[in-house]
């Protein structure tokens, strides 16, 4: 719906931010916007699903020493094209950035699906992750252009739910593939889902606000070109180290790598009209800094499951790829229907909800260095709803807290910040996992001994950061502690 129609469509429902749908529908804005949300389904899928895919892809390509990067570099591509996409539409019509976005997601893709060698593979996975990170930035931008204002809400919540049927269809997608017919068409769906939706923007995008750009008068905000260039090299140095371990070489790299990731987010504080994080990012003194040290802590934590526990289940227990794929749905499952169960709680109860969040997250996190050596499936379910039932807790109400406790001007920089350092912190993450795995065992190949080894390290190693997040967690939720809050 544009704006122009916005007002037209629902008359005065419009005043009680109803949506009209049948209207909607009859206006075939709502087949628009059905098509524009198949972006975020098509990205956050294929995010989700290649865990249940990687057992049987390093089976065949070997290289199970960059299973790490098959995250890490996604999830790069997706940071670096999010930010660039909802700039570009000042200055390139909205349909072309969509079509060209579509095109490189379905190249990506197909790369994936026939490539010869793990490093053709991680190289599919980069262009996956640009042409996936602008559709899901264009499905935003899409929104605020072509429907009207008081509808917002309820698009963007619909959108959100999007997510959570991703988190789940994605790897059950993949397992289902993997277990009947190939990993390779598991991304093949892809290549032809991306495919469909550059030739269907073409034809469903044909409103003037979608085929003209903005006014090009310079007011879009600058790119991040420095920022960005510093975190991708950043992450690739971390992944770097963890590709045949040397004592002294890894540890150079990771230490340059951290380095690294610390001037990032000093050169994103020094420039204000292209910041991607509120301020004071990390602080302690007020329930902002408290907040993102918790996001990035656990994001960088909890990621390790995700890439690795389907690969591990696999190769030490003999577990079917279809069962490790209904315990990371599982863990999906749990986070969506907590966060719908936990939404109406009473806003004075927040912090107290965050701190049992976060302390489920870590319980979750620690119970998987038992579990997943240990092969029993029932526990190793308990700590994925755990994991992910804590996230489901404390993530609405973090969020929030973040946002309200942003300085004036910078609530809409706060509330973009928090999936923004997920990101972050998942490609951070995936190279350090790729770090513990490699040190602990995957550097000699693939085999029950070395994923043993593997097993026994890799959660272990990072219970650290999920201490550091229930920390984080208590430090927001007692006030005692935050004396500036009133000032920051």
């Amino acid at each position: 719906m544009t704006a122009a129609s916005g007002n037209k469509v629902g008359g005065n429902k419009v005043a009680r931010n109803k949506v009209d749908w049948r209207a909607l529908w009859a206006s075939g804005d709502l087949a628009r916007f059905c098509f524009i949300s198949l972006g975020i389904l098509l990205h956050a899928t294929n995010e989700t699903m290649v865990a249940t895919v990687m057992p049987a892809m390093v089976g065949e390509l070997a290289g199970v020493q960059l299973v790490g990067w098959s995250l890490a570099i996604y999830e790069l591509g997706a940071i670096v094209a999010g930010a660039a996409a909802g700039r570009l539409v000042s200055y390139v019509a909205l349909r072309s950035n969509m079509m060209v976005a579509a095109l490189l997601y379905a190249a990506g893709a197909l790369i994936c699906a026939t490539a010869p060698s793990m490093p053709l593979f991680l190289a599919g996975r980069l262009v996956e992750g640009l042409g996936g990170g602008a559709l899901v930035s264009l499905a935003f931008v899409s929104v605020e252009r072509l429907f009207a204002r008081n509808i917002w809400p309820q698009l963007f919540g619909i959108m959100s739910a999007i997510w959570g049927v991703a988190a789940f269809s994605g790897p059950m997608l993949g397992a289902v593939m993997t277990a009947f017919l190939s990993w390779r068409w598991a991304f093949g769906v892809f290549t032809f889902g991306g495919a469909a939706m550059a030739l269907a923007s073409f034809i469903v995008l044909d409103t003037p606000e979608a085929t003209k750009p903005q006014a090009g008068n310079g007011t879009a905000p600058p790119f991040p070109y420095a920022a960005l260039a510093c975190l991708a090299i950043s992450v690739v140095l971390i992944a770097a180290a963890g590709v045949d371990i040397a004592l002294l070489r890894s540890s150079l790299l990771l230490l340059v790598g951290l380095i690294g990731l610390a001037l990032f987010f000093r050169i994103d504080a020094l420039r204000p009209r292209s910041r991607l994080f509120p301020s004071p990012l990390f602080s302690w003194r007020s329930p902002l800094g408290s907040g993102m040290t918790m996001v990035a802590a656990f994001s960088v934590a909890t990621c390790t499951f995700t890439i690795y526990g389907p690969l591990l289940l696999t190769t030490l227990h003999g577990i079917p790829i279809l069962t490790t794929g209904y315990i990371i749905a599982a863990e999906s499952i749990a986070w969506s229907i907590l966060s719908i169960l936990i939404a109406n709680a009473p806003l004075e109860r927040e912090r107290l909800i965050i701190v049992i969040g976060a302390l489920m997250i870590a319980s979750g996190l620690a119970g998987f260095a038992y579990t997943i050596p240990s092969g029993s499936i029932p526990l190793i379910l308990v700590c994925a709803l755990l994991q992910g039932g804590g996230f489901g807790v404390c993530w609405p109400f973090l969020t929030r807290v973040i946002v309200a406790s942003a300085r004036e001007g910078e609530q809409t920089i706060a509330s973009a910040a928090v999936p923004t350092m997920q990101r972050i912190g998942y490609a951070v993450g995936a190279a350090l996992a790729g770090i513990v795995a490699n040190a602990s065992g995957f550097s000699e190949g693939l085999n029950r001994e070395a994923a043993a080894g593997v097993a026994g390290w890799l959660f272990l190693a990072f219970v650290p950061l999920g201490i550091l997040g229930c920390i984080a967690a208590l430090r927001i939720a007692v006030p005692a502690m935050r004396p500036q809050e009133a000032t920051s």
